[in-house]
């Protein structure tokens, strides 16, 4: 029994610095947030993702003013819907809520295309009118962009590598254009600052039909149908 006794003893003084007295691995030190623990080891993987996301962006971009090459696209005409409206034929609507693009035909039908749009802080609404039409146009980011992002080149000459893309509708008198892209993969998504993005095959279609000076864009947060 004395030995049984002493045993136990043992085991109990060797669990009592892991209950109370040890300290975790300064890479596993916690803080509480909202009642969660946060690691130090969460934090620094944190960090890195974001160095590699901001990375990513810089890279999507070119510090040299040359844009490219130019090379052909072919214009793609996208999916004619039933689009009951009072507009009639040749109007763009912008639903940035649905991330799409009509072009109205005629009273009931529309082209739609995927777009992406502004951002959360750089959404916008209202309407305007096409102003020009601009192939591979080329991109001079205003100041307060370049403040955000220095990496940004000052200006850069239309091409393939050019954010602007392929063609560039320009809205009025304002710095918003509907535009191509070089980065395809952002379609869908509220990654711009206020413009808004199309495939370059699509830009290429809607660039053939809108007509500079009488072309109506409408920009709504959500289409409601026919009376809105």
């Amino acid at each position: 029994m004395r030995v049984r006794n002493s045993v136990l003893a043992i085991i109990a003084a060797l669990a009592i610095p892991l209950v109370a007295g040890s300290a975790a691995p300064a890479s596993a030190q916690a803080s509480w947030v909202d009642g969660r623990p946060v690691f130090d080891a969460d934090r620094e993987a944190a960090a890195r993702r974001d160095a590699e996301r901001r990375k990513a962006a810089r890279s999507s971009y070119s510090y040299s003013p040359d844009g490219g090459g130019r090379p052909a696209i072919s214009p793609e005409k996208p999916e004619m819907i039933s689009f009951p409206n009072r507009l009639g034929h040749g109007t763009i609507i912008i639903d940035t809520a649905a991330r799409k693009l009509y072009y109205t035909v005629s009273t009931n039908t529309a082209y739609i295309y995927p777009i992406s749009v502004g951002r959360q802080g750089f959404k916008w609404y209202g309407t305007q009118k096409v102003s020009r039409v601009q192939s591979w146009p080329s991109w001079t980011p205003p100041p307060e962009m370049r403040r955000r992002q220095p990496y940004l080149p000052k200006t850069m000459s239309g091409g393939i590598r050019n954010p602007l893309g392929a063609k560039a509708i320009y809205l009025g008198s304002t710095l918003y254009r509907i535009h191509g892209t070089n980065q395809p993969r952002s379609i869908g998504r509220a990654s711009s600052s206020g413009c808004f993005r199309m495939l370059n095959k699509h830009v290429l279609h809607l660039a053939k039909l809108v007509q500079p000076g009488s072309t109506t864009v409408k920009v709504v947060r959500r289409w409601k149908g026919a009376g809105a």
